[in-house]
């Protein structure tokens, strides 16, 4: 008979989640995760599987939390283009402030793995759409109040904001004047 978990399925995979994220796949062994979720090798590939596994989870992980709170913001009260603006200054005040300036584990995901993976690219497509059209709903929203005034098809407009968002992840990584982020985000606004 098989013993019953006696972990939270939830705090080890946001565990792993951290230490893939902190580390990339490629850089992740099994000895990381065991000390970043606290489990032995075996009980961690007995409740998730393999690493490849445990990966995908991880990232789904993080789209069923991270890409919400995104989608969150942009759904949220306020003018148009303070939701925005909170969107991007949030992604620029969390990467400076991290140790180790992670960025967005799902870009991460994308850049590492998704040419080779299909499975990972699926998963990152699937985050980076629901934010593209969480920025088209919003973006429909202000162009019906006013707010938003910029001509031309509307889920282009969301896709050149959301380039400007990831680059902005990106870019957060290696530089460390936050005024120069800051500058994009309101030079992509004064657009709109």
């Amino acid at each position: 008979m098989a013993r019953p978990r006696t972990f939270d399925e939830e705090r080890v995979l946001t565990a792993a989640m951290e230490t893939f994220w902190r580390l990339g796949y490629d850089g992740t062994s099994t000895r990381d995760l065991s000390a970043g979720t606290g489990l032995g090798p075996s009980s961690l590939y007995n409740a998730f599987g393999d690493k490849r596994s445990l990966y995908l989870r991880a990232l789904r992980h993080y789209h069923e939390t991270s890409t919400a709170e995104q989608v969150a913001l942009l759904q949220g009260p306020g003018p148009v283009k303070d939701r925005l603006r909170r969107l991007m200054v949030r992604a620029v005040d969390a990467d400076l402030d991290e140790a180790g300036r992670r960025g967005c584990f799902t870009i991460n995901a994308a850049v590492e793995a998704a040419s080779d993976d299909r499975d990972v690219r699926d998963l990152a497509a699937r985050s980076f759409d629901q934010v593209a059209d969480a920025l088209h709903a919003a973006l429909s929203d202000g162009r019906r109040t006013g707010e938003i005034r910029a001509a031309g098809d509307l889920r282009t407009l969301a896709r050149r904001i959301q380039s400007t968002y990831y680059g902005l992840r990106v870019l957060g990584r290696v530089q460390r004047d936050r005024q120069v982020l800051l500058d994009t985000v309101e030079s992509t606004l004064a657009d709109l």
